[in-house]
């Protein structure tokens, strides 16, 4: 069956909207900072950062996180190799994933390059991976188990599907020992599933219009 794709409508001519959920990909602020803002920050990044830390994440949407992360990989200076594996249902066009990137400076060029939707891609200090389908059918299939997650679904209000305690128990199951998760989101049910799948849950300060966000840690 051929992948989804998502389809988008522009804001301002620079910020990609989802049609299907009418949410923006990143903050109308700034979404390179959100991303420092909620999950590096959220997760005590890069100070974790070792060869071979291993990131996960629900909703790749633009990449932006990912390339977030590898350039703070890299300017952290401790050398290997940055495994990061995003689940998605609905991967964006590459020219429209191109355009969307253009908005930010000094980002890595790693998904520039890319032609093609990255399922799989290595470089010389990174492996991604890109899991496309229903997180819900998908992660319990899932081997692996990381050490910080950025959960960066829809809104929950509009996405409430990849945000449910069965998912977030899966969450859980998926992360190593002291794994570390971030959302920008401090919705109540989201942080109660959380809690309930046996993370330690704050409330935090949230980026821009965000009054709050959520850090979780697995006792």
């Amino acid at each position: 069956m051929q992948d989804q794709t998502a389809d988008i409508e522009w804001r301002d001519g620079v910020i990609p909207v989802s049609t299907m959920f009418d949410d923006p990909y990143f903050s109308l602020d700034n979404g390179m900072e959100e991303t420092r803002h909620v999950f590096l920050g959220g997760n005590d990044l890069p100070a974790r950062f070792v060869d071979g830390f291993h990131v996960a994440e629900l909703g790749f949407g633009t990449g932006l996180n990912f390339l977030v992360a590898l350039h703070a990989f890299r300017a952290c200076g401790c050398g290997g190799t940055l495994r990061f594996t995003s689940f998605e249902a609905y991967p964006m066009a590459m020219d429209d994933l191109h355009a969307a990137l253009r908005a930010f400076d000094g980002l890595p060029d790693d998904l520039a390059r890319a032609d093609t939707f990255p399922r799989h891609l290595e470089g010389a200090d990174f492996e991604l991976r890109v899991v496309i389908g229903d997180a819900r059918e998908a992660l319990p299939e899932w081997c692996g188990a990381a050490d910080a997650w950025f959960l960066d679904g829809f809104s929950p209000a509009k996405n409430p599907e990849l945000w449910s305690p069965e998912l977030m128990a899966q969450v859980a199951q998926h992360t190593a020992k002291g794994g570390t998760a971030a959302t920008y989101t401090a919705a109540g049910f989201v942080r109660r599933g959380l809690a309930d799948a046996g993370f330690d849950v704050r409330r935090v300060q949230g980026y821009g219009r965000k009054r709050h966000m959520t850090q979780a840690v697995l006792t």
